[in-house]
């Protein structure tokens, strides 16, 4: 809700001031030559916000001179419009956020990794195994030598909720911290590295316990300031709409997404986190609705997207700025394309047809009822 209000009240302040909202966007970014800060008071964990808009900026260059032409060429039928919108999301639980995991060394050589990173679809199991391998590789260690023993509470320590985007700098972190920990064990004075057998002669533990704590303060209950969260992920979106003018049906014909979540750790994984996110945001903006209990209580009724509904044209741009407090440079993702693409297409319809959709999802009606009459 907050995106979408200030989403919106910018793009209004842009066509009072007759400037194009991409660049009222660019304006106003986080920048690191004017001390920009965070609304908490201070500095983001990176300035990349203008690379994300440089990026962009000929994509949506594009992007308007083909809702242009659409336009030009149209019988009437339909509008075109072309939206932008910016989306920041904070890494973990506001404040004080701690993970552990372990790691073991086998028997046979392999290593054994005990992490509670939950897995709701967003690829827990190449989470652990990156954040795993980029330090144990350091002993020769390979991927197919690890072994994950994932969300077994009885044998693996608290890792925390997957939620708030945290498990990959939370978890991701502890990982690193207990694979540290073990090679510190391993490693033999005069070089080479013990086997399990070895460590349990000289009473080292094969099994070491890593806790990460991220480097937090909460935000004060009298002023609002503080740094709830150490990383960040940023997200720019541009979404082209088609509207029908007889009814106010919206599709969304295209999105794009320039982001930055730090060093990227799997991205095939990544990609489909953005995209999937992406489509999350078409639903939010044009279809789903959860307030009517009958209605909504189905897949269908409650306006989830099908794949009609999801356009085939997204493209991702990557920005990496490593992240000091992140796993080898890592921020989180999930949350990031969920945080504004509905808000750009919101900002598309307006675009293409002058309806503002103050109250979502924009479904054809609202639309309709929302274009100036002639």
């Amino acid at each position: 809700k907050v995106t979408e209000s200030f989403c919106l009240n910018e793009i209004r302040l842009a066509a009072k001031m007759g400037i194009d909202p991409f660049e009222m966007r660019a304006m106003n970014c986080y920048k690191e030559s004017e001390g920009t800060t965070i609304p908490t008071g201070f500095p983001p964990d990176v300035y990349c916000e203008e690379a994300l808009f440089e990026k962009a900026r000929p994509l949506y260059e594009a992007g308007k001179k083909r809702v242009a032409e659409k336009n030009a060429g149209s019988d009437g039928r339909y509008k075109y419009g072309i939206g932008v919108s910016l989306g920041v999301y904070g890494c973990g639980l506001d404040g004080v956020d701690a993970s552990s995991a372990q790691a073991e060394l086998n028997p046979d050589g392999t290593v054994s990794i005990y992490t509670c990173w939950e897995d709701h679809g967003q690829g827990a199991d190449m989470g652990a195994l990156v954040s795993a391998h980029e330090t144990l590789r350091q002993a020769g260690i390979r991927p197919e030598q690890i072994r994950l023993v994932m969300n077994d509470t009885k044998i693996c320590p608290n890792s925390g909720p997957a939620g708030g985007s945290r498990s990959q700098v939370m978890v991701g972190n502890a990982i690193r911290v207990s694979c540290e920990m073990l090679l510190a064990a391993m490693k033999k004075p005069e070089g080479g590295w013990y086997t399990r057998a070895e460590m349990l002669e000289k009473g080292l533990n094969p099994k070491q316990e890593g806790t990460w704590t991220a480097p937090c303060k909460p935000c004060s209950s009298d002023t609002g300031k503080g740094e709830p969260f150490c990383c960040y992920m940023y997200g720019l979106f541009l979404a082209e709409v088609s509207v029908e003018v007889k009814t106010g049906k919206t599709r969304c014909d295209r999105l794009v997404c320039s982001c930055d979540i730090g060093k990227i750790n799997n991205r095939l994984i990544v990609d489909g986190q953005i995209s999937g996110g992406m489509a999350q945001g078409v639903g939010l903006a044009l279809t789903e609705d959860y307030e009517d209990l009958k209605r909504d209580s189905t897949m269908a009724g409650a306006g989830i997207p099908n794949i009609k509904d999801i356009p085939d044209d997204i493209e991702i741009i990557y920005t990496e700025s490593p992240r000091k407090d992140g796993p080898f440079g890592a921020s989180g993702v999930g949350e990031m394309p969920l945080t504004a693409p509905h808000a750009a297409i919101i900002n598309g319809i307006y675009n293409a047809c002058g309806a503002r959709i103050r109250h979502l999802p924009a479904r054809p009606e609202k639309v309709l009822a929302a274009m100036p009459k002639k």
